[in-house]
């Protein structure tokens, strides 16, 4: 599949904190094309979290225009935000976000539940992250690498239009956290799926096939077409 997945343009963001609007995006142009993988980066309080929660959609853009695979999302209603970040988005978390009583094969099912798809898919997702043998554990029971294997499975599950992923090393040391930009490689490379990572480590950001620098809410190198 070849043409834009996500598409951003003249995109702002602003807050009313008290008496004070603060602009966290002033005027964010960016393009993400099929297969791409592309790391979002910038200082604190230059705009790349709020960027991150409009292309996942968790917030919506006070101006501009948000096309996710040509549709404008941009002034999309709760109901049909919640859908696209269930069928479309994939996510993953520093924290790896699984729930502790569950076992890897449960967390990975959640999304197909709300979702409605076939709950056959976790078991081939945990086969795809090289996990099968290990559905049965729970969290505690796996390494911090392993934890965020299954996050990522659970992130492909829906087999969604791209994955967004938020510091996925953060809480990982350096050997795991290279195993685990080295299986998004793989993923990139062998299954033409898109990634979007936000991280403030240049050695992650290394990895992505372009880097999008942001600073006071502007896109300031590598906002693409």
């Amino acid at each position: 599949m070849t043409g834009a997945v996500v598409e951003l343009r003249d995109v702002t963001r602003r807050y009313q904190m008290g008496s004070v609007e603060v602009s966290a995006l002033r005027g964010v142009s960016l393009t993400i094309e099929h297969g791409e993988m592309v790391a979002i980066m910038g200082p604190s309080g230059s705009g790349k979290s709020t960027l991150m929660h409009i292309i996942g959609c968790l917030d919506q853009p006070t101006s501009g225009s948000y096309l996710l695979e040509g549709e404008e999302v941009a002034r999309l209603g709760d109901d049909r935000l919640a859908d696209i970040r269930s069928r479309r988005i994939g996510f993953v978390f520093q924290s790896f976000n699984l729930l502790p009583r569950m076992t890897a094969l449960g967390n990975v099912e959640l999304p197909l539940i709300y979702s409605g798809a076939p709950r056959s898919r976790a078991r081939e997702a945990l086969e795809r992250v090289g996990l099968a043998r290990r559905a049965g554990h729970r969290p505690s029971q796996l390494s911090g690498g392993e934890q965020q294997r299954v996050a990522i499975a659970r992130a492909l599950v829906n087999r969604p239009s791209f994955i967004l992923a938020d510091e996925p090393t953060g809480n990982l040391d350096s050997t795991s956290s290279h195993e685990i930009m080295d299986f998004l490689q793989r993923l990139n490379r062998d299954e033409g799926i898109t990634f979007a990572v936000v991280t403030h480590e240049a050695d992650i950001a290394a990895y992505m096939r372009r880097v999008v620098r942001l600073r006071d809410g502007l896109v300031v190198e590598g906002g693409g077409a």
